[in-house]
Formats: C-alpha cells, sequence, structure tokens
C-alpha cells in the first residue's frame, strides 16, 4: 500500500490506471467508492480497528420494497488530487470502474443479505454458549460484526478482478455505446446518471469508431448480460452453500432441544400459538361484534390455477390430493407453517405424525385430507366451509398460517350442486373480507388474462391493494405459448389486470407430473429462469421470481401485518369479556359459569345415578305391580275370549276342555309376548318414576330434553332377550295346566279374585248401558237433563231385551232371528222404529250383565265348595270349575310375575343402565345434538363467556412472546 498523508490508496486500483494516462497523483482512499473500500479495506494499515457500517453499499431490501442504493457523498479536500489537471479523466474512470463494482457490490450485498438473514435465524436459537464446538468461529464473528478481511478473502483474487475490469484501452472503442446503455438502463440511478453526464464531455478516439463498427450493440449487449447472470448464479451458488450448512447446523440444535437440553421454548413454538387463537377463532360464532380480524394468508385462484402447488412449494411437501382438471380442494384447508427439526405434518384433533420424508406417509396424508374434505361436504352440496386444521414443520419452513380455498369456477358442471359458484364466492369472500387478511392471489399463466375470475374478486375485496401479493404460475408454459412475452411483463408490471398489489411474483410449480419432487421441482425452477430470456432480457426481476422469493416475501408480510393488529384484537376481546361477564353477574348471580361441556357431564352423571336406582327397587314391589300390569293387560281376553265361551256350555266337562284348548292356544301364540311388553313397560315406568322423583331434589330445568331424548334412545335401542320368551312359554304353560288348589287359603283367594274380576266388569258394563239408554228419571229431574232420540230408542229396546231375560234366565248369548223380529215387530207397535243391528248390539250388554250377575252369585255359593272340589264335586249339585279356572289364572300371573322380576333384576336393569351409557356417550360426541338438547341464554352466554376468556388468554400469551421475539 502507498500513503499520501492520512490518506491510503489501494494498490490494485493504482495498477488499474496506465501511466500513459496522464495520472501522477496518488488517489485517496476516502474519494474510492465505499465498495472497494470495502473490498481492499484488508491492505489498509489504519490502526483504527473500528470500521464504520456500510450501509449504503450493501442495503437489505424485501422482496415487497426495493429502494436505490444512496450515493455516497462527495467529500472536499486535497491529499494529492490535481483538480486543474486531467479532471475528466479521473472521473471517466471512476464511472467506469462503477459498474464492475456494481457486480461486485451485489455479490458484498448478496453476502450481507445471507449475514442478515443468519442473524434473524440465529436469534430463534438457544444460547450456544454450551455448544461452541459446533458452530464454526467464522459465525461467531459474523454475530458481533462483519468481518471484511474474511469477506475480502472469500472473493476472486486481484488477478481475476483485475481480468474482470475493462481494458482502458479501450474505453474509447466503447465510449459511444456504454453511453447510449447508461442512457436507457440507469435511468433511475443518480451515480450512473452522474457517470453519463461526465462521460459525455470526453472524446472519442478514431479508433474507436472503427472497432466499434466491427461489433454489434446487441452482441455486446447479450455478452454483459451474461456475464452478469453468470456472476450471480456464482455467488447465488456460494448463498446457498451457506444456507444448507446453516439449515444442517439449525436441525441439530433444534434436535438437541427436542430431548430436554434447553428448558426455555424456541421460537417455533410463537406460530404455533397464534395457529392455536386462530382454530379458537374459527369456532367461535360472536354475538358481540367481536369479529376475527387476525391475519393470515388466504390462498385464492381459479381452479386448476395451481394454488395447491404453489402451497406444497411454501411447505416443502406434496401434502395435497391431486386430481387432472377435477375440483380436488371442497373445504378451506388451514395450514400453519413453522420451523422444526424433521419434516413432519400433524391434524389439530390426531395425534399422528406424517413423516413428510417417507412416500407412504405423505400418500396417506392425502388420502386423510381427502377423506376429511367429502367428510366435512353435506349430502347434496360439493363444498363445505368446514376448515380442516393442519400443520406443517421443518427445517427452513418460513413461519406463517395460510388457508387454501376451493377454487374459483365460472360453470357448474354435471355432478355438481347447483349452487357451487356461490358457495364458494361466500366462502372466499368470507375470508377476504377481514381487514389484516394478506391475499395470496393465484392466477395461471398459461391460459388466456381475460378468462380469470378471482383478479375481479380480489380488487372487490381489496381495491387498492394494500395487502394482496399476485403469483403468476406456469411461466413456462406461458413463456413456451405466447407469442409475445412482454404481455408476461405487463401483468408482473400490474398494467394488465385491473388490480393492484404490494408485490407481483412469477413462479414455476413443476412440469405437471404429481410424481415429481420437491427439490426437482426447485432445480427445474432454478434452471427455467436461469436460461429464460424473461430474466436475461430485463422483463422480470430477479427478487420477483421463485417461489423462495415468494415465501420470504408472503412470510415479512404476514409478521408486519401481524404485529400492527394483534394488539387492537386483544384490547376487543378484552372489552367483550367484560360485557359478557357484566351480563352474567346481573343475570346469574348464584350459578356457576357451566358451558355446554360442563353442563353434559353434570347431567349425564345425574341420569346415571337414576338408573342405579333402580337397583333398590325391592321383588315384592317389582312382582306387585307386574302382576296388576298383566293382569289389566290380559284380563279382557281371560273374561270374553275363554271365561264367557266356556261359561256358555252346559256341563263341566265341555266347561273344562273348552278352557284347556283356548289357554293353550292363547299361550302358546300371545301370553309369553304380552309378558314380555308388560315387563318393559313397567322398567320403563319405574325408570320414570324415578327421575321425576330425582327431579325434585333442585333438579336443573335445562336438562329436562336432554334426560327425555335419553331416556326414548334407551328404550328404542332396548330388546329383550329372545331366549327369557321361550323359558317363559314354558313355565306358563306348566302353571296353567295344574288344577290342584293345595288349601282353603288358595281356594278362598281364588274366590276374592274372581270377585274382584267379575264385580269390574260388571261396573263397566253397567256404565256402557247407561251411556246407551241416557239418564234415568232421577238424573233427569235432579240435572234438567234429556235423552236423546237414539237414547230413547235404546231404552226402549233395552225394556223389551230385559222382559225376554226375565221369562228366558238361561237363555243362550245370541239371540235368534225370530227372536230379533219379535222384538222389532213389538217395538214398532209402540211407535219405536228400530234397526236390527241396534237390538244385537243392545243384547250383548244386557247378557253380559245378565250372565255376570249370575256368575257373582255363583261364585257366593261356591265359597263353601273348597269340600266337594276335594272330592271332585261327586255327589254334589255344586260345581265351581270356573272356581278353578281363576285360581290356574291367578297362580300363573303369580309365576309370571315372579319370573320376569328376576329377568330385570339379574339382566334387564343391568342392559338398561349399560344402553344408557352408550347413548350419553353417542351424544357426548355429537357436538349438534348437544346444542339441541342443551339451550338457552344461560347455555349461550357461558359458552361465550369461555371462548372469550381463552381467546384473550392465548391472545395475551401470544403477544408477551412476540415482543420478547422483537
Amino acid at each position: 500500500m502507498l500513503r499520501a498523508g492520512s490518506a491510503v490508496a489501494c494498490v490494485a486500483c493504482r495498477n488499474l490506471l496506465p501511466s500513459r494516462m496522464g495520472v501522477r497523483f496518488r488517489l485517496p482512499l476516502q474519494k474510492l467508492h465505499p465498495f472497494s473500500r470495502a473490498i481492499h479495506h484488508r491492505y489498509s494499515s489504519n490502526s483504527n480497528p473500528q470500521r464504520p457500517p456500510h450501509c449504503t453499499s450493501a442495503r437489505h431490501y424485501t422482496s415487497l420494497s426495493r429502494l436505490p442504493m444512496r450515493p455516497p457523498k462527495s467529500r472536499s479536500g486535497g491529499h494529492g488530487y490535481q483538480q486543474q489537471r486531467s479532471f475528466w479523466v479521473a472521473r471517466l474512470a471512476a464511472r467506469l470502474l462503477k459498474l464492475r463494482y456494481i457486480l461486485l457490490g451485489s455479490a458484498v450485498g448478496g453476502g450481507y443479505t445471507a449475514k442478515k438473514t443468519y442473524d434473524e435465524w440465529k436469534d430463534m436459537l438457544p444460547d450456544f454458549s454450551e455448544y461452541t464446538w459446533i458452530v464454526p468461529d467464522f459465525v461467531w464473528e459474523m454475530a458481533e460484526n462483519i468481518d471484511l478481511d474474511k469477506l475480502a478473502a472469500a472473493l476472486p483474487e486481484m488477478e481475476e478482478i483485475a481480468k474482470l475490469l475493462p481494458d482502458m484501452e479501450k474505453i474509447g472503442e466503447n465510449f459511444t455505446f456504454l453511453k447510449s446503455l447508461l442512457s436507457s438502463d440507469t435511468s433511475g440511478d443518480p451515480t450512473l446518471k452522474a457517470t453519463e453526464i461526465h462521460t459525455a464531455t470526453a472524446a472519442v478516439p478514431e479508433s474507436g469508431d472503427k472497432q466499434f463498427k466491427k461489433t454489434s450493440d446487441k452482441e455486446k449487449v447479450d455478452q454483459l448480460q451474461e456475464e452478469l447472470l453468470r456472476t450471480q448464479l456464482k455467488y447465488q451458488r456460494m448463498l446457498e452453500r451457506l444456507e444448507k450448512e446453516n439449515k444442517e447446523l439449525r436441525k441439530v440444535v433444534l434436535q438437541k432441544d427436542d430431548k430436554g437440553i434447553h428448558q426455555r421454548k424456541v421460537k417455533k413454538s410463537l406460530i404455533d400459538l397464534y395457529s392455536e387463537v386462530l382454530d379458537i377463532l374459527s369456532d367461535y360464532d360472536s354475538n358481540y361484534n367481536t369479529q376475527d380480524h387476525l391475519p393470515r394468508v388466504v390462498v385464492v385462484g381459479d381452479q386448476s390455477a395451481g394454488k395447491t402447488s404453489v402451497l406444497e412449494m411454501i411447505a416443502q411437501a406434496r401434502i395435497f390430493p391431486r386430481g387432472s382438471g377435477e375440483m380436488m380442494t371442497r373445504s378451506p384447508v388451514k395450514v400453519t407453517l413453522s420451523e422444526g427439526p424433521h419434516h413432519v405434518a400433524m391434524f389439530k384433533d390426531s395425534s399422528r405424525e406424517f413423516d413428510l420424508g417417507k412416500e407412504d406417509d405423505l400418500a396417506a396424508l392425502r388420502r386423510e385430507i381427502e377423506l376429511r374434505m367429502r367428510k366435512s361436504v353435506k349430502e347434496g352440496q360439493t363444498v363445505s366451509p368446514e376448515t380442516i386444521s393442519l400443520s406443517v414443520k421443518g427445517p427452513g419452513i418460513q413461519r406463517m398460517v395460510l388457508v387454501d380455498l376451493p377454487g374459483v369456477i365460472s360453470t357448474v358442471t354435471a355432478g355438481m350442486a347447483s349452487d357451487t359458484k356461490e358457495t364458494i364466492f361466500s366462502i372466499s369472500k368470507a375470508y377476504m373480507q377481514n381487514p389484516n387478511a394478506i391475499i395470496l392471489c393465484i392466477q395461471d399463466g398459461s391460459v388466456d388474462a381475460e378468462r380469470s375470475i378471482v383478479t375481479d374478486l380480489v380488487s372487490q375485496m381489496d381495491p387498492q391493494g394494500k395487502r394482496t401479493i399476485f403469483v403468476l404460475t406456469k411461466v413456462d408454459l406461458a413463456e413456451k405459448n405466447l407469442a409475445s412475452p412482454s404481455r408476461i411483463q405487463q401483468i408482473i408490471e400490474g398494467k394488465l389486470f385491473p388490480m393492484k398489489a404490494l408485490g407481483y411474483f412469477a413462479v414455476v410449480t413443476g412440469k405437471g407430473s404429481s410424481s415429481e419432487s420437491i427439490d426437482s421441482i426447485k432445480d427445474y425452477e432454478e434452471d427455467f429462469f436461469q436460461s429464460s430470456r424473461l430474466l436475461r432480457e430485463g422483463m422480470l426481476k430477479a427478487h420477483q421470481v421463485t417461489t423462495k422469493n415468494l415465501s420470504l416475501a408472503v412470510s415479512d408480510c404476514f409478521w408486519k401485518m401481524v404485529r400492527e393488529s394483534v394488539e387492537q384484537q386483544a384490547d376487543a376481546f378484552k372489552a367483550s369479556r367484560f360485557n359478557l361477564e357484566t351480563e352474567w353477574k346481573n343475570n346469574y348471580p348464584r350459578l356457576r359459569e357451566l358451558d355446554r361441556n360442563e353442563l353434559y357431564e353434570k347431567a349425564k352423571n345425574e341420569i346415571l345415578d337414576e338408573v342405579i336406582s333402580l337397583s333398590q327397587v325391592t321383588p315384592k314391589h317389582w312382582e306387585s305391580i307386574l302382576q296388576k300390569k298383566l293382569w289389566e293387560r290380559v284380563s279382557t281376553h281371560v273374561i270374553e275370549n275363554i271365561y264367557l265361551p266356556a261359561a256358555q256350555t252346559m256341563d263341566s266337562g265341555t266347561f273344562n276342555t273348552t278352557v284347556d284348548i283356548k289357554l293353550k292356544q292363547w299361550t302358546d301364540k300371545q301370553l309369553p309376548h304380552k309378558a314380555l311388553e308388560v315387563a318393559w313397560e313397567t322398567l320403563q315406568e319405574e325408570f320414570a318414576r324415578f327421575m321425576a322423583e330425582y327431579k325434585g331434589k333442585d333438579q336443573d330445568d335445562i336438562f329436562d330434553k336432554l334426560k327425555e331424548a335419553v331416556k326414548e334412545e334407551s328404550i328404542k335401542r332396548h330388546k329383550w332377550n329372545e331366549r327369557a320368551m321361550d323359558s317363559l312359554r314354558v313355565i306358563q304353560h306348566n302353571a296353567l295346566e295344574d288344577r290342584s288348589i293345595t288349601d282353603k287359603p288358595q281356594w278362598d283367594a281364588a274366590i276374592q279374585f274372581m270377585e274382584e274380576t267379575l264385580h269390574s266388569r260388571l261396573k263397566d258394563t253397567e256404565s256402557v248401558i247407561s251411556d246407551m239408554v241416557g239418564p234415568d228419571w232421577k238424573q233427569r229431574w235432579m240435572n234438567w237433563t234429556n235423552r236423546t232420540s237414539e237414547q230413547h230408542v235404546r231404552n226402549e229396546t233395552k225394556n223389551e231385551l230385559e222382559r225376554l231375560l226375565k221369562l228366558h234366565e238361561d237363555h243362550t248369548a245370541y239371540l235368534a232371528n225370530d227372536e230379533v223380529t219379535t222384538v222389532r215387530k213389538n217395538l214398532e207397535a209402540r211407535g219405536v222404529d228400530v234397526d236390527p243391528v241396534l237390538i244385537k248390539d243392545t243384547w250383548h250388554q244386557l247378557y253380559r250383565r245378565h250372565f255376570l250377575q249370575k256368575a257373582l252369585f255363583h261364585c257366593n255359593l261356591c265359597r263353601r265348595g273348597f269340600y266337594y272340589y276335594q272330592r271332585h264335586f261327586v255327589d254334589s249339585e255344586l260345581e265351581c270349575n270356573d272356581v278353578v279356572l281363576f285360581w290356574r289364572i291367578q297362580r300363573m300371573l303369580g309365576i309370571t310375575a315372579n319370573t320376569l322380576r328376576q329377568q330385570l333384576t339379574n339382566t334387564e336393569v343391568r342392559r338398561l343402565e349399560k344402553n344408557v351409557k352408550e347413548v350419553l356417550e353417542d351424544f357426548g360426541e355429537d357436538t349438534e345434538k348437544k346444542v339441541q338438547l342443551i339451550t338457552g341464554r344461560r347455555v349461550q352466554l357461558a359458552e361465550d363467556l369461555k371462548k372469550v376468556r381463552e381467546i384473550q388468554e392465548k391472545l395475551e400469551a401470544f403477544i408477551e412472546a412476540l415482543h420478547k421475539e422483537k
């Protein structure tokens, strides 16, 4: 190095100026461009170790905003600088060198960008103080400051740089070309404008004109652009290698953190916490104007535009089901992307992890997503608004939350529901109308822009384009098929579609084969853009291409939006919580805040307690109610179909034969079924009785609908054991065949049972006759009522038939036709016109009453007939076979009741309890059923209060973690 006072001139820079150019001064370091000072600082002998940051030479920019570099401020001062002599030569050399410095500056800028990206990653890492052996030394040095010595050492040697620098002898030859190039390509750079102004005053050597004619301008432009692309590619490879090494290092650290070496939470949990807040909000139905305005990235696009492919490239895995031209996304899919040591995916409601590095797990994940989509779609519909929540973790994945929506369609095809188009529009609008949602608008570049539907929809929801990012997919097909590639440039510049956006990107997501891997798609995308004329001719900028740049831009925008809006949302939910708590205190001051699930568990325990209470019913009570209910059910059949027909016979032998035959038929076909029906109804009634008694013990009325539904469903599911019916039939047969009354008390009990039955039937018959003939003279006198015309006819008919019965007390149960005619004529003689059918109906009731009265009289005679029964009624005019019949019926009822009681207490009560538990479990898993059965303002208020508290707590925890991250 050469010294000139306090200024130091770089040897390499001095060598660039030949002595014959007339420059004999020493150029001070302060006059050099900042990139030159950054590269050659290692040769400086300045003892000051503090290096000023070169912010102007390596500016960090995002993919959404790219500011032009500020020109360095000019400094005045001599330091041997001869301003009077050859000033234009020095300025010309400095400006021409600036072209090469820009190339080298892109490398330094890339290194600075890599350093800044690494700093952001490094903040996410736990404390490395115990693992210094893992991280290379130069990483720690970069963390403190950029070591320009090592950066310069990584750059090419001076000889290689010299080869890249222009030959000063040929400056004159190329001067005219450079002037035109600078005037067209550097209009936005003040520094290059200055170069144009100063070089405009220089003279062009005559030899340059001759040489310039030999080479066309187009060839020189192509040569410079190819040289620029090669340089960018070289340093891009260096950055990729550094990123790969950093990713592996990050993976090792995260794996150790998973094993519990680090106790503090790492940065990756921040996005998971945010995703939990969004999951809770998706289930929260707000009634208090507290809307969900938290940011998420909403992916919208026309059907088959490549939405899913873009999402898979960002997630770095082929996780979604695919179909050729068929609608595959049938419901919104919320994907939470976060960083982790392993590339895995997991559903919100499942503990299974899908290893995205294994093809079998990938296929299983795609099948599960497709199954969940189809399950969420209701019958008769094509798409569903129900959201499927999925998380994807992996090394180097950008943290964000994306929602993949069904593709927008223009026509409903066969097999779709008629409202599919409107449903998709409503779902998309519901997500995009969130003022903090980032809209990722996907447009297919391989089709005509005029066919796009989604751009109009996006422009309606975000007319200013303040939260929209436009993505043009299938650019490779577009470049191949379009006759004018400038149309792609118009799209990316936002001049073709009537919509505005924060940024415009062009991506390639493969060749259209579903078997392509993510790595192969990335390689194909990079190769395409490196060789594409769109990038070479300046139609696309380097920061506008590849899904990698897209994911970085979307992540930056997402977190910026989150930081700007999350605290406002937390305040809104805090106010909503205060309103809900105030309403609860005013309306339900003495009740606990139980939500629907907690109330269901409380009701479930009460119902199970009521079922267990059935085991406390005594055997005597079971038998008593079973016997009573069974006789009520079969008494009509016994009297009308067995006893009365048998009693019409003339002798005891015929009576017993008729009774035996009819009892056998009854037992084979009807009696066991009737007995089981009675037992099941008795069990239901006792269950309902216990529930009603329990209700009096401060039971909450809010459970009434639920308990009634559980009871009905349990009864519906309960079926009596068929084998019990067969055994019951045998027992009833044996009981009815037994005619041996062993003692006098049994005989007296049969007499009492017969009397009670006959008295009950006689009372019912007299009530029927009274209704037929109307009120008697006493009732008419006391109550001022009269008979109707039909009752008058019935009364006259009754009087005529009673006279017939007095004449023939042993008359049979049926009237002969001539007797009917005689009665009708007698009535007509008294002026009463009567129908024969009415005569027979009236006779039936009158004869029934006459028979029951005779049977009761005979029953009283048989009270002393037990002695004759033991002698088989030998030498006796008294026959009491009807008493024996009622004893057989009574004994059958007792034995049946005892058998049913044993089945109830030993088997059926437990089976009922099991059915009740199953019904409660099924209802507990059915959210809609619980909402239907446990309703009311109190329940809804408790539900909203619980949700709002949970959301507020999650938001506060997320905000705290977000502040720590800053």
